[in-house]
């Protein structure tokens, strides 16, 4: 990605937990057509997190929408035992499958069973687990995610602590030289969107931001385009 005034552009990516679900076709084609090309899906189970949130079924009937538009679905699994889960997520047409550190026993085999079946593999973390918890995985995953609220519920306030944890990787990931995205998700907003990417994330999950913006979500989009350019 391309550097602009000292910041990386980063990628915005909406998170389709906050559509109108009643006009869930209509909102990805308008996303699209004002150059999203990641979306982000989440899930839950009623058991890791509080909410039970959509399944591989509405991901099977929007992925083919999402992907012939040039799109990619970055599916995070807020779930218990992910590993039970990977193939099902994968033939629903996840590009990105992202588990939480705190969800399985088996870290590496979980990541390597979702690379195994063609899907990118992401890891993330609780807001209160130390970063050191996805460090040993990093050379591991196309994609770490630094939550900056607690996962399950939109609308949340941004946790600034989370930038000591997206600064953290990002040295590692650099140290390393490891090419993974790194995402924050959780109360990114237009107006703090900027020091995120100043710590060194590429890519910004925002739902309530993107779509309850009262001018629809592409002039959401134009908001914080214009904000990471400032």
């Amino acid at each position: 990605m391309a550097w602009a005034d000292g910041l990386r552009e980063a990628e915005v990516e909406p998170s389709l937990y906050a559509a109108d679900f009643a006009r869930l076709g209509e909102q990805i084609e308008q996303l699209l057509a004002a150059g999203t090309r990641l979306f982000h899906y989440d899930v839950g189970d009623g058991h890791f997190v509080e909410p039970i949130i959509i399944g591989p079924i509405v991901l099977q009937s929007i992925g083919g929408l999402i992907h012939e538009g040039g799109g990619r679905v970055d599916v995070h699994l807020m779930i218990e035992r992910p590993e039970e889960w990977v193939d099902r997520y994968a033939n629903a047409g996840a590009t990105y499958l992202t588990i939480h550190v705190e969800a399985t026993r088996d870290v590496p085999g979980t990541l390597a069973a979702i690379r195994g079946r063609g899907v990118r593999p992401g890891l993330t973390l609780n807001p209160e687990t130390a970063v050191d918890a996805v460090m040993p995985y990093l050379g591991s995953v196309d994609l770490a995610l630094v939550m900056s609220v607690h996962p399950g519920f939109g609308g949340q306030t941004f946790i600034e602590s989370a930038l000591d944890k997206v600064r953290a990787i990002r040295e590692a990931l650099d140290e390393r030289k490891l090419a993974a995205e790194l995402e924050v998700d959780g109360g990114v907003k237009p107006d703090n969107c900027a020091r995120v990417v100043a710590a060194g994330a590429t890519v910004l999950v925002a739902g309530s931001a993107v779509f309850e913006d009262p001018a629809g979500p592409p002039a959401a989009l134009r908001k914080f385009r214009q904000a990471l350019r400032r």
